[in-house]
């Protein structure tokens, strides 16, 4: 399959002195009688990053994940996102199987910022091991179940992850999924958090009050409306 390059987002907004820390995430992906679905872990609720949330195998880049030195950023973060991987569910995926789906970028107030790169793969038929202590739990998820769930109350995603999920529920199954993914332009998100009077939003480039974070000003849309349930995503 043929990738399509990465291109900067529009528009981005200032992120301020405070380094944001390579990262590198997988969407596993298996075909189930139900249809496509992704493999979802839950985070120890203990930790101070995502603790408790759902989320797709990842975390940082390690300087062992560069293998050579010509290597460059999507190469390490590649080889990044397969050792986590198989850290946190046993699972093996070749770094160059995996497509790129997008980038993102959290708001420059976040206490830990991690310039994450997110990448899909198919999943093979192993059994999903977790250690226990990391990584609490696991689930094979339809995109729209993991959605409703959210919304249900029964399972937390950070926005990102949201995003992905709401993204996937386009396709039917893996072949699908990887042939529309391998055709496009992978996307980079750079967050800016807002508010109106009832609740939080992620802004992304494109809307209209991205720039200065009014979220009232007409024009164009493309954030995450967050609370009080369900989330909605609005864009165009």
């Amino acid at each position: 399959m043929k990738e399509s390059n990465p291109q900067a987002p529009s528009g981005a907004a200032p992120q301020g002195d405070k380094p944001a820390v390579p990262a590198a995430t997988v969407i596993l992906l298996r075909d189930t009688p139900e249809g496509l679905a992704t493999l979802m872990l839950r985070r120890n609720s203990k930790l101070d990053f995502a603790g408790g949330m759902w989320v797709f195998p990842g975390g940082r880049v390690d300087p062992e994940d560069r293998r050579d030195a010509a290597d460059d950023e999507m190469a390490v973060a590649r080889v990044a996102a397969a050792r986590e991987a198989q850290e946190e569910s046993g699972l093996l995926v070749a770094p160059e199987a995996m497509l790129t789906f997008s980038h993102w970028m959290p708001p420059a107030i976040s206490p830990k910022r991690f310039s994450t790169w997110f990448f899909a793969a198919a999943a093979s038929a192993e059994a999903v091991k977790i250690d226990d202590g990391e990584i609490k739990a696991h689930a094979w998820m339809r995109p729209a179940d993991a959605l409703q769930r959210r919304d249900a109350g029964e399972i937390e995603l950070a926005p990102p992850t949201w995003v992905t999920l709401h993204e996937l529920r386009e396709w039917p199954d893996v072949q699908s999924a990887l042939r529309g993914i391998a055709a496009r332009t992978p996307e980079h998100f750079t967050t800016r958090v807002a508010r109106d009077a009832e609740r939080l939003m992620a802004l992304w480039h494109g809307d209209a009050g991205y720039e200065d974070g009014d979220v009232e000003r007409s024009g164009p849309r493309h954030r995450l409306c967050m609370g009080p349930s369900p989330w909605r995503y609005e864009r165009g």
